[in-house]
């Protein structure tokens, strides 16, 4: 089935049922009916996802865990959380305000920080502080069977271990696949004292990416380096009522003390002016830092703001730093020749970009244009030696990429997995791997 068209099919198939537990004994107890009667198992936390990965290939029951809203146990002299899948990240650091605390991963959503767990989720602050991959320290899970798991021991927060396989990045990013979670104990930060966000555009993206890249060989422990592209930015400006030249752009932000951002601001300003770059635009109060932020978070909305009436597909490839420039020229010819709406927007230090694809659902011929081209964007990607997503996971339409990109190897050995935890196919069935029931 083809990526795009399976991601819009799959909104009309509704589960058979929608169970609201209260409590990981609620869920485990479901579990275990819908394991006797061999009925499929949806996780459900905020709905945020962008593949496809709560839609009910095969019916069954979906159990929403927005009930399940508590912060449970916070440490702050450990730096660490434990929370219920109900919570959001808004959420948690709202109830963190007090603390001198924060929960820095940021995918722009409002997600459910479990959710964000089962995809692997990162976003803008993930060159600073890691995805969601680095930052979770234990979680609590219903296989389909029913039995709980945790998967670094039963209340167990250690900042770091060597014991036995590494069960919690086996669920990080399985997408349901494999259990349900039902608690995460995540690392937490101190707010750092000032932060100062830019700014900064440059003549190509070629100028753009070695900036980026020779900033952070200089060791600028920067926390945010988003680029948009000239389309990107002019579509912004539109909807955010900005006025930035229309070029490929830098969004950088600098956490740190205030000596510390003098250093950092200045090592990055004669970097990005040695490639050609403007002048820092600068955004210093909180007021201006936010508006800035919120119209790059709101990128997706500006995007289809260009073609009123329309959707939006946001592709997800990421590739080594190094092949980032060819890959996005090659993507933007592409879009070009092929008479395509894309703008580009991406967390430029780790190499991950986003093609926010505007399409018309009602316009198969365009819809065929939309997949052909996120199928070579995703290939261009592979043989760059980089991977199809990035952040927002396999789902539905990316399974046979995830062949492409691990290989048949690694595909049965995640296919062993899955049968040792979930032998009859109950967890989240049709997303990640293609086998079909017996």
């Amino acid at each position: 089935m083809a990526q795009l068209i399976a991601l819009f099919l799959c909104r009309c198939r509704p589960p058979d049922v929608v169970v609201f537990p209260r409590c990981v004994e609620e869920v485990s107890a479901l579990a275990k009916v819908c394991h006797k009667h061999r009925l499929p198992i949806i996780p459900f936390g905020t709905g945020t996802g962008l593949e496809g990965g709560v839609g009910a290939m095969k019916g069954g029951v979906c159990f929403s865990l927005r009930n399940m809203e508590q912060v449970l146990d916070l440490h702050p002299e450990d730096f660490d959380v434990t929370v219920e899948p109900g919570v959001t990240r808004k959420t948690l650091n709202a109830y963190l305000r007090d603390t001198g605390l924060w929960f820095p991963i940021d995918p722009g959503a409002d997600a459910s920080l479990c959710g964000m767990a089962a995809t692997s989720a990162s976003g803008t602050n993930a060159v600073r502080y890691g995805t969601m991959r680095e930052n979770v320290i234990n979680l609590e899970v219903v296989l389909a069977d029913g039995s709980v798991v945790h998967t670094a021991g039963k209340g167990r927060r250690p900042r770091k271990t060597s014991a036995g396989y590494n069960l919690t990045n086996l669920f990080v990013g399985s997408e349901g696949t494999l259990g349900i979670i039902t608690k995460t104990t995540l690392r937490l930060y101190g707010i750092p004292e000032a932060m100062v966000s830019a700014v900064c555009s440059f003549p190509s993206v070629q100028a753009a990416v070695d900036s980026t890249v020779q900033t952070l060989q200089a060791g600028v422990p920067i926390a945010r380096i988003e680029f948009l592209d000239d389309v990107m930015i002019d579509a912004c400006n539109r909807f955010s009522s900005l006025s930035y030249p229309v070029t490929p752009t830098l969004f950088l932000e600098f956490h740190g003390s205030e000596q510390s951002l003098e250093e950092q601001v200045k090592t990055a300003e004669d970097i990005t002016q040695s490639n050609g770059g403007s002048d820092f635009q600068w955004a210093r109060d909180t007021e201006t830092r936010n508006r800035l932020w919120k119209a790059r978070h709101d990128a997706w909305y500006a995007a289809l703001a260009l073609r009123p009436g329309c959707k939006a597909y946001s592709t997800d490839v990421c590739v080594p730093l190094s092949r980032l420039p060819q890959i996005i020229v090659e993507t933007k010819e592409d879009l070009i020749e092929n008479r395509l709406t894309g703008p580009i927007a991406g967390h430029v230090g780790d190499g991950n970009f986003h093609c926010l694809m505007v399409v018309d659902p009602n316009d198969p011929e365009e819809m065929h244009r939309v997949h052909l081209f996120t199928e070579r964007l995703a290939r261009r990607a592979l043989a760059m030696d980089g991977t199809c997503t990035g952040e927002h996971g396999v789902g539905l339409g990316k399974r046979a990429l995830l062949c492409e990109e691990m290989g048949p190897v690694g595909i049965q050995v995640m296919q062993s997995l899955k049968d040792a935890l979930d032998p009859n196919n109950l967890m989240n069935p049709g997303k990640i791997l293609q086998r079909e029931e017996p």
